[in-house]
């Protein structure tokens, strides 16, 4: 690491930028969101935040501000210009955006160009819509001077302005130029929803052809000329150094052209990732181990569990008096929830290609963090930010891995020492031994009832890492980690006394970072299992139990009711099979989730179904919203079956696919999934679905075997699991 970020720093693109991109056009027109002052259209067009690009043939081209890693930004964010531009989507092209967060900061991401959190499309829903609006008011005022006929005559149908009296049809791309020297409008009013023509269908994705036919690219295609390729090892314990190689055997493997050392690792660079591969184990480096040479994830589980009991939390919530209303209570329950750490696994390893010139440095990667990227790089070689120039492209799989820089920094520090440009590729085992990991998490929780089932009390207290402290300093103040006790505070239910607070606690020298769900996986596991243990306290049907709890939201309680309906909750299942059921607000939106398991004899779990409700607000596109609850029901079986690393010696044992399990075809379950209706702005949908899986989960397990778990993942919880 590189120290911490403070982000929605300076402005990273100029204005020459966009005047340059326009210029190699051949002419056009260019709208950013912001309202501006006047401008003559020769001078600049449109400046800043520029998303959206229209030629003379009628090409648009939308600058996404988000980048794709497979949930849908690629044809989701241009839906939301396409519909106030009046074009349809087969009219727009998509590309990246460079790096700026001044220009595409997400205003509910730190106005910082980050693509995390499931924000993409709840932060600009409004900057994108007003981007297609203010186009389209220019183009329609462009026409009326040309025919001189009063704006209000006109009207635009895809691709066009129309002039219903006289039958006149101008194409967009017949007017930019005249529309690019009239001033930028604002204040232009947005669409009655009730009139929208593509927010709300289930639109076919614009990125999928490509994926298809192959000409997509992701950092990992990258091909730059004079390219070599390199891989690497770093230190196997965290905190270690590089001791010692052999540089002779390595280069007197065919193709290897180079060595190259940093304080922790050692990368290896040939003619092709074989060559550098056979270089690296013919190099066979050692490591000083360091200090955490004997760290084991016991020590770590023993420094959060003494930290539960001997240190003081930072308040995340009060509520009435908890310990009064606990001292009456009549009912009690005191239990422990754990978290592993979780690795990211994604399908394309780390991976990034640099090239440090005397002019500069170029960077082609997939990151969700572009400018952040710039910046670090920037620092780092102690180059002008202007010179460093960051091509991101498509990425494959994100799950807040590729919100971290390291794997980009290890590459342009290696890249200093080498000539040529160089493709740095991870291996599996180092992407997975060399993760910034989901912390873990040590959770106490307590409640008090009353002789008739109603919760009079309820504490709880978080323990793990701090996420936030280091990713955003300034966001992390009083103690607090905003991310540590999301889903853990302000819960739908009507709880009259609660009192919740969190400890930080480092595991040592382990990185962590933010994992697909980030808090609220760790917190609906938590407060989810909780709830049922309770229900189950006072002989309550689980389904029941939460729906005298959540009178005042009306949204949660209309989810959970969905949700149970749509599985036939009540009705019998087969021996040892079982139903669970969680309910949740995660990044804005309501969801509940229905598992069915099945538990084997030995202990092992199937998840034969999850039937799904989820209420995100306007749906902007359906059919992105099924995927994303699929994508992350899947993702969230892999971690609640199988998911988990562990520590021994400093070393992190898992390696592959083969012990770090992920789900495969034959184990997949069934998912249903129901949108309900909304009129609210659209809410996040990329992390929601895997949050409230594993609560639903580990219900499901109790009502088939009678065993409570709170500790995941589930193999290492129930008898003779493997």
């Amino acid at each position: 690491m590189a120290g911490p970020l403070e982000l929605g720093g300076p402005s990273y693109v100029s204005r020459r930028y966009f005047l340059k991109a326009g210029a190699a056009l051949g002419g056009g027109l260019m709208i950013g969101w912001h309202p501006q002052q006047g401008a003559a259209a020769d001078a600049q067009p449109f400046s800043p935040n520029a998303f959206l690009r229209i030629d003379r043939a009628g090409k648009v081209t939308f600058v996404c501000p988000a980048v794709e890693m497979g949930q849908g930004t690629y044809t989701s964010l241009p839906m939301l210009a396409a519909e106030e531009l009046d074009v349809a989507l087969d009219q727009i092209s998509v590309e990246p955006s460079p790096p700026s967060d001044k220009l595409y900061g997400n205003p509910a991401v730190f106005n910082a160009q980050i693509t995390g959190g499931s924000m993409s499309v709840h932060g600009f829903f409004k900057p994108l819509r007003e981007a297609g609006a203010a186009a389209r008011q220019m183009l329609m005022s462009a026409a009326a001077a040309r025919l001189k006929v009063d704006i209000a005559e006109l009207q635009t149908e895809p691709g066009a302005v129309v002039h219903a009296k006289s039958g006149t049809r101008l194409a967009y791309g017949a007017l930019v130029d005249d529309a690019a020297k009239l001033p930028v409008p604002t204040g232009v009013a947005l669409k009655d929803p009730a009139n929208f023509r593509i927010i709300g269908t289930p639109a076919k994705r614009l990125d999928v052809a490509g994926k298809i036919d192959g000409t997509a690219v992701y950092g990992i295609d990258v091909k730059v000329p004079g390219m070599k390729v390199a891989t690497v090892a770093a230190s196997p314990v965290f905190g270690g150094k590089l001791a010692s190689l052999d540089e002779a055997a390595a280069l007197a493997v065919p193709g290897v052209r180079q060595i190259a050392k940093i304080d922790n690792a050692v990368a290896v660079i040939a003619d092709h990732y074989w060559a550098a591969r056979k270089g690296l184990e013919a190099a066979r480096p050692k490591f000083d181990d360091g200090p955490h040479g004997g760290l084991s994830t016991s020590d770590v589980v023993a420094a959060l569990a003494k930290a539960a009991t001997e240190r003081k939390g930072a308040v995340a919530e009060r509520k009435g008096d908890a310990d009064a209303a606990m001292a009456n209570a009549e009912v009690k329950l005191d239990s422990t929830y754990e978290n592993p750490f979780l690795a990211h696994a994604t399908m394309e390893p780390m991976n990034c290609t640099v090239h440090v010139t005397p002019d500069g440095c170029d960077i082609w990667v997939g990151t969700q963090i572009p400018s952040i990227a710039q910046s670090v790089v920037s620092k780092a070689l102690d180059l002008p930010l202007e010179k460093v120039r960051v091509h991101n492209h498509l990425l494959g799989g994100g799950f807040g891995r590729r919100l971290e820089f390291d794997f980009i920094l290890q590459a342009a520090l290696f890249a200093k020492q080498v000539k040529d440009p160089i493709k740095v590729i991870w291996s599996r085992e180092e992407d997975i031994q060399h993760d910034m990991y989901r912390p873990y998490y040590y959770d106490r929780i307590s409640a008090g009832l009353d002789g008739k089932g109603n919760i009079l009390a309820w504490k709880h207290r978080i323990v793990g890492s701090a996420i936030v402290a280091r990713f955003a300093p300034s966001a992390y103040k009083d103690d607090l980690d905003s991310d540590a006790v999301d889903g853990a505070i302000d819960l739908n239910y009507d709880l009259p006394n609660t009192y919740v607070d969190y400890v930080r606690e480092e595991p040592f020298a382990i990185p962590t970072a933010f994992w697909r769900g980030v808090g609220p996986t760790r917190s609906a596991f938590v407060v989810e299992g909780f709830i049922d243990e309770l229900a189950a306290a006072v002989n309550t049907d689980p389904v029941e139990f939460r729906r005298r709890l959540l009178v005042k939201s009306p949204r949660a309680l209309h989810v959970l009711e969905r949700a149970a309906a749509l599985s036939g909750w009540g009705t019998p299942l087969g021996p040892r099979k079982g139903r669970g059921i969680s309910v949740m607000k995660a990044m804005g939106s309501y969801i509940a989730q229905v598992a069915e398991v099945t538990v084997a004899p030995n202990g092992e779990v199937h998840v034969d179904r999850v039937v799904v409700a989820v209420d995100c607000g306007l749906a902007v596109n359906p059919d992105t919203i099924v995927a994303q609850m699929q994508s992350g029901i899947i993702f969230g079986i892999t971690a609640v079956l199988w998911g988990e690393i562990t520590i021994k010696n400093g070393r992190v044992e898992q390696s592959n696919f083969d012990d770090y399990r992920i789900v495969r075809l034959n184990e997949a379950p069934k998912i249903e999934v129901e949108i309900v209706k909304s009129n609210d702005e659209p809410s996040g949908i990329g992390e929601p679905g895997t949050c409230a899986l594993a609560p639903a989960v580990v219900n499901a397990v109790y009502a088939a075997t009678g065993v409570r778990v709170r500790k995941l993942p589930l193999k290492a919880a129930l008898p003779g699991a493997s």
